[in-house]
């Protein structure tokens, strides 16, 4: 299956390190973050789940959570965060999905034959409260993510999702944001207080709505 932006991310029942659970249950009324990893006890991935754990209170700001996955088992998965803690300085709190049968690697299309035939791909999803897939990113194995960009494309969606604009190249929270084109000039004056920047008729900056 090949999930793409806008699908309804699908449901799934799995073992986890925190006991069983269902994605949506565990989601609830959150945005959530599903990212796969190719093994356990690799060491970009150690990396990635200590600096995970240390976000923990950026991503509880942003009513997200986060669920991790590796093909490996529960009691690896019990050791390698015990690694992870000890390494990373932080104690992982959220969830790694023991996905031993692939079930959910191949529901979520984790796994790249051309990449590897066994091993998941570096993937994150970020799914909304509708449960709806609004980013997908894909790492080779040899690359850690940049928690920074999540976090900054977090900010981008909950921000474009409660006011109906966009965000410019770069954008970080509190800066300008841009006036999508379909609101036109009399109800974009209107809609945006703070003001309206015209650099074209297409291209219409305002200051953040929420700042």
């Amino acid at each position: 299956m090949s999930i793409k932006l806008g699908d309804t991310a699908p449901d799934f029942n799995a073992e986890s390190s925190l006991g069983n659970l269902n994605f949506y249950e565990f989601l609830g009324d959150s945005w959530g973050i599903l990212f796969s990893h190719p093994a356990d006890y690799t060491p970009v991935c150690t990396t990635e789940l200590g600096k995970t754990s240390q976000l923990k209170p950026e991503f509880d700001k942003r009513n997200t959570k986060v669920l991790a996955l590796s093909v490996d088992g529960i009691d690896n998965h019990k050791g390698w965060i015990s690694d992870i803690n000890e390494t990373q300085n932080t104690e992982v709190e959220f969830p790694i999905i023991a996905d031993q049968d692939k079930k959910v690697s191949e529901l979520y299309d984790f796994i790249h034959p051309n990449a590897s035939a066994t091993l998941t791909v570096r993937s994150l999803l970020i799914i909304d409260p509708n449960k709806k897939v609004r980013l997908i990113i894909t790492y080779p194995a040899s690359t850690g993510r940049n928690f920074t960009e999540i976090l900054r494309v977090l900010d981008s969606l909950q921000l474009v999702d409660g006011y109906g604009v966009a965000t410019p190249v770069d954008w970080k929270d509190g800066e300008d944001v841009i006036i999508p084109p379909a609101v036109s000039q009399e109800d974009a004056e209107k809609k945006f207080t703070k003001g309206v920047k015209v650099i074209k008729p297409y291209l219409r900056y305002t200051p953040q709505p929420n700042k």
